[in-house]
This record gives structure tokens, sequence and C-alpha cells, in this order.
């Protein structure tokens, strides 16, 4: 066991001493803060409205005043003086226009006129955003005009219409307290994405230290002083040490961020406007604040992290097995899908279970160990009985020492060997090897 720790302590300190996992474990709450702000701060970017050509042969959205908007610019062209073919020449002729919206007139009477024929004629590739524009005015249109055969006032029905915003209740907490469904998606689904990355990243760099000290010959060294299975483990855990003081170094940094950052924001000078749409975020914060607290925290974190280090510890055995059997990276791919799907597949499937989290589907793949460390995260926020996670963790255990136990029959075998591509066939003869 001391040679074991040894080798733990080795994978550790050399990771740990890396320029790279500094820079990487400093700039980490930077990056990921950036990936999340980012996709906001291009959506606010102003871009000028597209400019659309309207030639409406129905005068549906004429009759009804239909308006500009910040996005998009119409110009009404009489539809009396000119034609399809001459509309289109003169979108392509000046540069202002960006699209063409060409309305034809329903002489028939189908309802299903406009599916066939309304068209827009974009210089490049029609954007949904002004699909989705075009389309809702000209529903709008049709609707108003429907009603108003039907000597209906369509103000009073725009009137009618009322949006509601129900509250919701699980009768398994208390009556007092709102559930939280939208918290839990949020929480379960990032617990769990953020599994699967980790479990990818640090298993292919033990798969790439594996391969490393296999082809530089230096594994010949460390098998003559221990065996190849506490090699396996040593490197397994050590490199899983370095992945969990990351990830708490990151969390620390993340919170010191925003604490500098609210600090920073409540010292600035702010107009009445300002002030009020601050507490009116300030409430909603408290809401959702209240919400948080009425999650299982402390269970979503212990499942957090157990199904964190049980999911790298069986895909970290299975990564060293690929790197002792392969000579290099490119030899790994053949062996890489059966590993990658298990885990891309419980990914998938935790988008049916955010909506049913109860269902067959969502126990049974929170069962199985390959699946079950993301797609459980995605459960825990949802009450997951007491029963169905204990059995979840138990089988985690389980399926960890039996990948683990195959793991280190291909490791022993595959990491003396060289100059020879593997197949499965091979690697089930190195499962089955029996030196005694």
């Amino acid at each position: 066991m001391n040679k074991t720790l040894l080798i733990i302590q080795r994978e550790f300190l050399s990771r740990v001493r890396k320029k790279s996992f500094l820079i990487m474990t400093l700039l980490g709450p930077i990056l990921f803060g950036g990936l999340m702000v980012a996709p906001a701060l291009v959506a606010s970017i102003p871009e000028g409205p597209k400019e659309i050509l309207v030639v409406d042969q129905s005068y549906l959205l004429l009759r009804f005043d239909a308006k500009s908007d910040d996005k998009h610019k119409l110009e009404f062209l009489n539809p009396e003086e000119i034609n399809r073919e001459q509309a289109i020449e003169r979108l392509q002729s000046d540069e202002k226009y960006d699209a063409l919206f060409y309305i034809e007139v329903s002489e028939s009477g189908d309802p299903d006129f406009w599916k066939r024929n309304g068209a827009i004629y974009g210089k490049e590739d029609v954007s949904l955003g002004l699909e989705s524009y075009c389309t809702e005015l000209l529903e709008s249109a049709i609707f108003k005009e429907k009603l108003v055969s039907q000597d209906v006032d369509y103000a009073i029905v725009e009137n009618a219409k009322t949006s509601v915003s129900l509250r919701t209740f699980n009768l398994s907490e208390s009556l007092e307290q709102e559930s939280a469904t939208e918290i839990k998606i949020v929480v379960g689904y990032a617990c769990g994405f953020f599994i699967y990355i980790f479990i990818f990243l640090y298993s292919a760099q033990i798969m790439r230290g594996v391969i490393e000290e296999k082809t530089s010959r230096i594994v010949e060294v460390l098998i003559s002083s221990v065996r190849p299975f506490q090699l396996m483990v040593g490197k397994v855990f050590g490199i899983g040490t370095v992945g969990v003081l990351q990830f708490v170094i990151w969390v620390v940094l993340s919170i010191v961020i925003f604490q500098v950052a609210s600090a920073t924001l409540l010292d600035t000078q702010l107009s009445p406007e300002e002030i009020a749409a601050g507490m009116e975020a300030s409430t909603q914060g408290m809401e959702i604040m209240d919400q948080i607290s009425s999650l299982p925290l402390a269970t979503i974190l212990g499942g957090f992290l157990f199904f964190f280090i049980g999911g790298y510890l069986l895909y970290g055995a299975l990564f060293a097995a690929v790197g002792a059997a392969v000579d290099t990276e490119t030899d790994s791919q053949q062996f890489m899908a059966p590993l990658a799907i298990p885990l891309v597949l419980g990914l998938i499937v935790s988008s049916n279970v955010i909506e049913n989290p109860h269902s067959d589907l969502a126990f049974w793949f929170s069962m199985i160990p390959f699946t079950s460390p993301i797609v459980m995260m995605v459960r825990i926020p949802f009450d997951v009985p007491g029963w169905e996670l204990a059995l979840s963790m138990a089988l985690m255990i389980l399926g960890f020492l039996a990948t683990t136990g195959l793991a280190a029959r291909i490791y022993r075998v595959g990491i003396l060997m060289y100059g020879k591509k593997p197949s499965y066939k091979e690697l089930w003869k190195w499962i089955r090897y029996n030196p005694s």
C-alpha cells in the first residue's frame, strides 16, 4: 500500500507543479463565467434593423396596420404598381434592403393558402428571427381578418386574453413552501453536466499519461518496483486528487469573485431608476434563495461528491486500461466509443429525466453505473426516494469494483506490449488470462 501512496503522491505533485495547472486553476472561474455571460453579451450587442421590402397583394398587413419593430423595418410597396419579379430585382439592386416579404392574394378562400404561397426572399439565408417575425405578422393579420368576417371586434378578443402564472406545491413538502421546479432543473442538470465534463477531462489525462509512460519505456522501470495494479490505482487516484483540488479552488475563487463584484456594484452611485431595478432584482433574488433553501441541499452535496468521485474512478480505470492497450492516442480511438457512448447517452437522457424525474426511464438509467453519475444527479433535487439513491450508490460501488478488476487484467498485460494494435478479441483474451 505504501508503494501505491507513493505513486499517488508522484502523480499529484507532477501535475500540481506544472504551469498549466496553475494557469487553468486561476483562469478556470473566469473562463466558465465567460462562457455563461458571453451569449448574453453577444445577444445584447445592438444591430441595425433589417430592412424589409413588403409587397402585400392581399392587403392583409396594410388593412390591419402592421408595424415595424426594433429589429425589423418594413417598407411597403404599392402592390398594384409592382409584381414579384420587379420586387426581387429592386431587392437585388439596392444594398439598403435585406429581404423581400411577398404576400399573394387568396382568391379560393383556402385556409392553407399562405402555407404554400407566402414567401420571404433574402440576399442570403433568411434567419430564423426574420422568418418568425414575418410569420407572426401574417398570422396575426389572418386571425384579425377572420374575426372581422364574423363581425367580431378583434380588440375585444385581444383584451380578453389573460396571462396566468400558477403557483405549484409539492405535497411531500410543507404546504407553506412552494415547489421550485425551475431551480431543481438548473441545479440537477448543472451537477450532471459538470460530472460529465470532469470525467472526460481527467480520465483522458489518465489515458494520455499511461500512453506517454508506456512509449517512453518509463513504465518498465516502474513495473520492476510495483505491481501493475498498484500503478494503475495510483495513477487513477493521483490524477483524481488533482481534479478535486482544482474543483475546490474553482469554487472558492468563484465565491470570492462574486463577493468582490457584488461589493463593487453596491459602492457604485446609481440613479433612482437603477435603484428601483436593483430593488426588484433583489426581491427576485430573495425568492430564488428561498427556493434554493427548500432543496435537499445536504443530499445534493453528498450525492454530488459520491457520484463525482465514483463516476471518475469507474471511467478512470477503463481509460487507464485503454492507455495500456495502445501505443498512441490515434490507436485509442477504436476503444473510445464504447466508453463515450454511455456518458453521452446519460446526458441525452437527462433532458427527458428533467421532464419526468420519476419515470421508469429515469429510474433505470440512474441505476446503471455507467450513466448513473449524470442521471441520478439530475434526479436528486426532485426528492428521489432514499432506497433508490442507496441502491444506485451500491450499484455504483459494485460497478467500480467490477470495471477496476477488468481494467487491471487488461492493464497488466497491455502495459508491456509494444508495436501491436490490439483488437477486442485480443482484449478479451487478456481479461481471461491467468498468469498462475
